[in-house]
């Protein structure tokens, strides 16, 4: 149930318009909450699912209301369970149900009482709020200041007990040190203490992952077999490219040769554009399906970016270093595969290995970006040699 809270409160929140006010959406009795502000007066039939940076919950809701953003303020009365999460959490209504709320600093105000059980958890808790059932609370700082009926269970740094306080049931408290618990809080008979050891708490959880077993590394076979498949997918891509593509792999080679620099830039500038469209698209819920569509143009740019930039690396240095004479297909994919498997040696270096290789997704994606500014906006002229004589375009004669 939790879960299904927070993908709703996620998908409420990235759906709605940056920075406008609060969105409200009924589908089938429930109503789905979005944005900043305030959402005044609600009377949903069932269940509320509300999420935003800044978002003040107003009204009643006759199911569950699950909630969450950076800065949250529950006001709204509650006839089934509430699960809030976010920042700054403040709860100022009745709940009829349980009470589950997390948060860095999290209230419970007077008037907040939760008809079945409540779990708190967070940075710095205040609980104000009667309980008719059982209260489980784990925080750096709690605050107990109200009425629970049933069972109590505290975990804290700094524990502090205000004149509200009282418990009709037990009381189980860890704390660093042993505190004086007042009798009209509850009788000394009721009270179990468990001192809080934090270097405990890290080796059990230590010897928790420790007795686990994990799979097997890969072996070498393993890495060979995957490295194979992989020479063999880029290969016959490249392959397919150059059979179907000649001429356009022969303008986007050209485009590189002739301006690596700015290759490299724009290619960068591309990628750039590409990954800042995910969080655009997820901004409005006409952009939100568009998301999934972004990333896989991401993953297939990046992959035809590196497979163009580790041929044009290959044709420069067959150009610098081997014969005049062209190699022909066969050996221009011999060549290649040379490039692609030294590259993946190269990538077993820390930081260096991983640039090189990054610097050829940014030398065919900048190729690939160019072609398509170019078509975007127009040629920037044609290219020049040191003599500022043009170089004649290859297209012009085909």
């Amino acid at each position: 149930m939790t879960f299904r809270a927070a993908i709703f409160a996620l998908l409420t929140a990235v759906a709605s318009p940056a920075g406008a006010g609060p969105e409200i959406q009924a589908l089938g009795g429930d109503l789905f909450i979005g944005g900043s502000g305030t959402a005044r007066s609600l009377e949903a039939e069932r269940d509320v699912f509300a999420g935003g940076a800044s978002l003040v919950i107003d009204g009643r809701v006759a199911e569950d209301l699950h909630v969450s953003g950076f800065d949250v303020d529950v006001d709204a009365q509650t006839a089934g369970d509430l699960y809030a999460a976010g920042g700054a959490v403040t709860i100022r209504a009745a709940t009829g149900g349980d009470l589950s709320a997390a948060g860095f600093s999290l209230r419970t105000a007077p008037a907040a009482e939760t008809g079945g059980n409540a779990r708190l958890a967070g940075g710095t808790l205040t609980i104000e709020g009667p309980v008719r059932g059982a209260l489980v609370a784990t925080g750096a700082e709690i605050i107990f200041d109200a009425p629970v009926a049933g069972d109590v269970w505290l975990t804290a740094h700094n524990l502090t007990l205000g004149d509200a306080a009282k418990i009709g049931g037990k009381l189980i408290y860890s704390t660093p040190s042993e505190i004086i618990i007042p009798p009209g809080v509850i009788d000394a008979d009721r009270i179990t203490y468990r001192p809080l050891d934090r270097m405990q708490m890290f080796e059990e959880a230590r010897d928790a992952w420790g007795s686990r077993e994990y799979p097997a590394l890969p072996g070498f076979m393993s890495f060979f077999a995957g490295f194979i498949l992989m020479l063999a997918f880029f290969l016959g891509l490249a392959a397919i490219c150059l059979t179907f593509l000649p001429r356009q792999v022969a303008h986007l080679k050209r485009s590189a040769d002739n301006r690596p620099g700015t290759t490299l830039l724009t290619g960068l500038i591309g990628l750039s554009i590409l990954f800042g469209l995910v969080p655009v698209s997820a901004l409005t819920v006409i952009g939100l399906p568009m998301v999934p569509i972004v990333i896989l143009t991401i993953i297939a740019i990046w992959v035809l970016g590196y497979v163009l930039g580790a041929y044009v690396v290959t044709m420069r240095l067959t150009g610098a270093f081997g014969p005049g004479d062209s190699p022909g297909r066969i050996g221009e994919l011999g060549l290649l595969a040379v490039t692609l498997t030294a590259a993946a040696v190269l990538n077993f270096i820390p930081v260096l290995g991983w640039v090189l290789n990054f610097g050829l997704v940014l030398f065919g994606t900048g190729a690939i970006a160019s072609v398509i500014f170019e078509r975007m906006i127009g040629s920037a002229g044609p290219v020049r040699d040191a003599a500022l004589e043009p170089i004649p375009d290859e297209r012009d004669g085909a």
